[in-house]
C-alpha cells in the first residue's frame, strides 16, 4: 500500500512541501513507472492548492514547482527525444461557472463586446491515455515519441509501429517535407476486459485501468507485448503547418492523410453551446468503448488562437473541462492511523474494495480527527466514497440511514503507534503529531524525502528500497546511502546486479548537487523548495569561494556559516520571515541535525559552487525588491501568467495585501483586496500601468 498523505498543515510552507513531494511523486509514478497512486480529481485538486499557496505566498515560489512544469522526467529505459514544440498541458475548468470564466477570458483577450459574435469552439472528448507525438518524413512514418515533461519525451517508435491505428504511411502528400501529429493511445474498454481475463486464466496478478496499462503497453522493451495488447489511438493535432485557418481544418486535414480521428468533435458557436455538449457526454461517454474524463474545449479560429498566446504551462486559448468526481458506497472497516515524515498523525479508512472508475480502492483519507467528527465517521459505517481530495480516495460523508447501531465511535490514539511517545496537538493546529525525532517512522519519511525528487532526486532510490535498507540496519541516516555498495543492494527483494548497479550510479551521481536541493532534502520544518534557494543564495553571497579553493571545502564553509547563523540574521534575509528564521536557527542549534550535515559532507556530498570570487547577486530586473499582488481579471495576462511576469522583472508576486505590498494590480472585478490596498495607502495600478513597470518605466 502506497503510504498514505498526512492532513494539511496550517503552515504554508509545510503544506507547500507537502503538496509538491506528492505531486512530484505522483508525476514520476504517472509519467515514468505507469503506476500511478494519485488519481486524477485529486491531482487537479492539489495543483490548484499549491498554484493558490505560491500565489499568496511568493517566498515559496519555486521554478522547479510543479506548477512550473507539465510533466515528469522522461525514464532512462528510452532514448530521449526533444519536442521542437513543447507538449504543453491544458488549464482545467470543473463545473459550468468556470466554462462561463474561461469564455469570458478568451473574448476579453480578443477584444469583444457584448454586442460582438459568439467565439467559435471545436469540443472533443478528452481520452483517458498517454499523450504521443508522430513524426513523419514525406508520408513515412519515421518516429513515435511519449510527452515525457513536455519538452523531452521517449522514443517508443517500435512499440508505436504495432498499433495499428497509427498510419506506418500516408495518404496522400503531407503539407510540408515533415509533419507532427499528436494524439492519445488509449486501450479500449473491451481489450482491457479480454486482457485480464487472460491474466485471470494464466494466474497472473490483474491490470488496475485501462489508461495505466496502456502506458505500460507503450512502454515495453519488446515491441512484441505491445503488438499483443490491441491498443488504438485518436490524434487532435497538428503541428507547425502554415496556411491553416481554424483548429477544424487541422482536423480535416488529419483525416484525409489517413490519421484516426475522433468522430465525437463538434464546432459549436458559443460558451451556451459548449455547455450543451458537455452535459451530453456526462451520460453518453458511459456508452464508449474508451475511457473519456472530460471534454477540451478549444477556440477554432488559428488567428485568435495567435491572438490570445499562452502563459508558461498551457495555452489561453484551450482548456479542459473536467467531469465530476465519481461517487460510491460502501463499508469503513476499520481506521488505522500512520506516522508521517514530519511526525503527523494520520487517520487512514480501510474499506470494503470497490471499483470506482476502473480502479479498485481499497483505503481512503481521512485526514485528521476534526474532520471524522465533523463527519460524524463511525467504524462499520457505510459511507460514500470518491475518487478526489487526496493521495488516495477521500471519504466523503456516512449514509445515517444505514446504521443499525453496529457502528462504533473512533478516538485519536494518545499516543504515537509507532514509538509509543505521547501524541501532542500544538495551538492552532489541527494535526496531532509523534514529538520523537527517532521515531522508526519518522525516520522512513524523512530519508524519502531525501532521496526523493524535492531533494537528492535518487532515481530508484524509493519506498520499496529505503524501507528495505532501514529495516536492516542499514540506512539510518542520510549520509549512509552514499557509504552503500553493489552488492549490498542486489541482496535487496526483486534486485538482480544490473538493476542493483543502475541504483548504485544514481547514488554516486547525486553526491553533487545545487545547494538549494541539499538545503531542502534536510527536511527542515518550514523550508520548501524557494525558502531553500532564498537560503542557497544568500550563502553563496555570504561565502564568497576563494581562489584555490576546491568544491568540498566551499561546501564546509557554508555549512559552518549556515549552522552558526542566527534568527535575527536569518530574519533579514529576503523572503524569510521570523517563523521560518527561527525554525531554520532551531533545527541547526540541535547537535542530532547538525551531525546530521556534517555526516553528509563527510560522505563526500558536495554543493555546486560558483566560480572562485564570483557571487550571486540579489534579483535583478525593473521590479527587484517590489512585491506585487494581482488582483481581478486582466485583459492580456492570466493570474499566472501576470505573476510570471513580476518574477521574470526581478519582483515577488504577493498573495494577499499589507503594509509590505508595495502595488497592487487591478483588474475587472477586484474584489476585497482593492478596498484593503486603498485602507493601507498601497498604490493601485491599472494594467497599462502594470506593463510600463514591467518594461522599465514609470507606473
Amino acid at each position: 500500500m502506497p503510504l498514505p498523505t498526512r492532513p494539511m498543515p496550517t503552515d504554508p510552507a509545510a503544506r507547500v512541501a507537502e503538496l509538491r513531494a506528492a505531486l512530484d511523486d505522483a508525476n514520476y509514478r504517472y509519467y515514468v513507472l505507469d503506476d500511478p497512486t494519485l488519481e486524477d480529481a485529486a491531482y487537479d485538486r492539489m495543483l490548484r492548492e499549491l498554484t493558490e499557496l505560491e500565489a499568496a505566498h511568493p517566498e515559496l515560489a519555486s521554478p522547479d514547482s510543479p506548477t512550473q512544469r507539465v510533466g515528469a522526467a522522461p525514464s532512462t529505459l528510452f532514448a530521449e527525444v526533444r519536442h521542437e514544440f513543447p507538449m504543453l498541458s491544458l488549464g482545467n475548468a470543473f463545473g459550468h461557472d468556470e466554462l462561463r470564466e474561461f469564455d469570458a477570458r478568451v473574448r476579453k483577450g480578443l477584444g469583444l463586446g457584448a454586442d460582438d459574435p459568439a467565439v467559435v469552439y471545436v469540443c472533443e472528448l478528452k481520452i483517458d491515455g498517454l499523450a504521443i507525438s508522430l513524426r513523419y518524413d514525406g508520408r513515412s512514418f519515421v518516429r513515435g515519441a511519449t510527452r515525457g515533461d513536455g519538452s523531452t519525451g521517449e522514443d517508443v517508435t517500435p512499440n508505436l509501429r504495432t498499433v495499428r491505428a497509427i498510419p506506418l504511411r500516408l495518404r496522400d502528400d503531407p503539407p510540408g517535407e515533415t509533419l507532427e501529429v499528436r494524439g492519445e493511445v488509449f486501450m479500449p474498454r473491451g481489450a482491457f476486459v479480454a486482457l485480464n481475463e487472460q491474466l485471470e486464466r494464466e494466474g497472473k496478478p490483474l491490470y488496475a485501468n485501462a489508461r495505466n496499462t496502456a502506458a505500460g503497453t507503450v512502454r515495453q522493451k519488446a515491441p512484441a507485448v505491445t503488438a499483443g495488447r490491441r491498443l488504438s489511438v485518436w490524434t487532435y493535432q497538428v503541428v507547425g503547418v502554415p496556411g491553416l485557418a481554424s483548429h477544424s481544418e487541422s482536423l480535416k486535414l488529419m483525416r484525409e492523410l489517413g490519421f484516426p480521428v475522433n468522430p465525437h468533435a463538434r464546432r459549436v458557436e458559443g460558451v451556451d453551446a459548449v455547455i450543451e455538449y458537455v452535459e451530453e457526454w456526462a451520460e453518453a461517454r458511459k456508452d464508449l468503448d474508451y475511457e473519456t474524463d472530460g471534454i477540451v474545449i478549444k477556440v477554432d479560429s488559428v488567428e485568435q488562437e495567435q491572438t490570445l498566446g499562452f502563459v508558461s504551462r498551457a495555452p489561453r486559448w484551450a482548456t479542459a473541462y473536467k467531469f465530476p468526481a465519481q461517487q460510491v458506497t460502501t463499508k469503513l472497516e476499520e481506521i488505522e492511523v500512520y506516522v508521517g515524515r514530519t511526525g503527523a498523525l494520520t487517520p487512514v479508512a480501510h474499506v470494503t474494495p470497490i471499483v470506482v472508475g476502473g480502479t479498485t480502492v481499497r483505503n481512503a483519507t481521512l485526514h485528521n480527527i476534526d474532520e471524522i467528527r465533523r463527519k460524524d465517521l463511525r467504524v462499520g459505517d457505510t459511507v460514500v466514497l470518491q475518487r478526489a481530495g487526496d493521495v488516495i480516495p477521500e471519504v466523503v460523508s456516512a449514509v445515517l440511514d444505514a446504521r443499525d447501531g453496529s457502528e462504533t465511535v473512533w478516538e485519536m490514539p494518545s499516543a504515537c503507534p509507532v514509538c509509543g511517545t505521547a501524541a501532542v496537538r500544538e495551538e492552532g493546529e489541527v494535526v496531532w503529531r509523534c514529538p520523537n525525532p527517532w521515531c522508526p517512522a519518522q525516520r522512513i519519511g524523512g530519508l524519502l524525502h531525501f532521496t526523493g525528487r524535492g531533494g537528492m532526486d535518487i532515481e530508484g532510490a524509493g519506498y520499496a528500497v529505503v524501507n528495505q535498507l532501514a529495516e536492516r540496519e542499514l540506512l539510518r541516516e542520510p549520509a549512509d546511502i552514499f557509504r552503500l555498495e553493489v552488492e549490498t543492494f542486489e541482496g535487496l527483494d526483486r534486485y538482480a546486479r544490473k538493476s542493483a548497479e543502475n541504483l548504485f550510479a544514481a547514488i554516486q551521481g547525486a553526491r553533487r548537487r545545487p545547494l538549494a536541493r541539499i538545503l531542502n532534502s534536510l527536511g527542515i520544518r518550514h523550508v520548501g523548495e524557494q525558502t531553500a534557494i532564498d537560503l542557497g543564495n544568500w550563502l553563496t553571497r555570504e561565502t564568497t569561494r576563494l581562489d584555490g579553493e576546491d568544491e568540498a571545502a566551499w561546501t564546509r564553509r557554508v555549512a559552518d556559516r549556515l549552522c552558526d547563523a542566527s534568527a535575527e540574521e536569518l530574519t533579514a534575509v529576503f523572503g524569510i520571515g521570523k517563523v521560518v528564521a527561527e525554525g531554520i536557527a532551531g533545527y541547526f542549534a540541535d547537535e542530532h541535525t547538525r551531525a546530521t550535515l556534517q555526516h553528509l559532507l563527510d560522505a563526500g556530498v558536495v554543493a555546486e559552487a560558483p566560480e572562485p570570487g564570483a557571487t550571486v547577486e540579489a534579483s535583478e530586473g525593473p521590479l527587484a525588491g517590489k512585491t506585487l499582488v494581482v488582483t481581478g481579471t486582466l485583459a492580456g495576462f492570466s493570474r499566472e501568467g501576470a505573476e510570471d511576469a513580476i518574477r521574470s522583472a526581478g519582483g515577488h508576486a504577493g498573495g494577499s495585501v499589507s503594509a509590505k505590498t508595495d502595488y497592487l494590480v487591478v483588474g475587472e472585478k477586484a474584489g476585497s483586496k482593492l478596498g484593503r490596498a486603498e485602507k493601507l495607502g498601497v498604490p493601485v495600478l491599472d494594467e497599462e500601468a502594470f506593463r510600463r513597470l514591467l518594461d522599465g518605466g514609470g507606473a
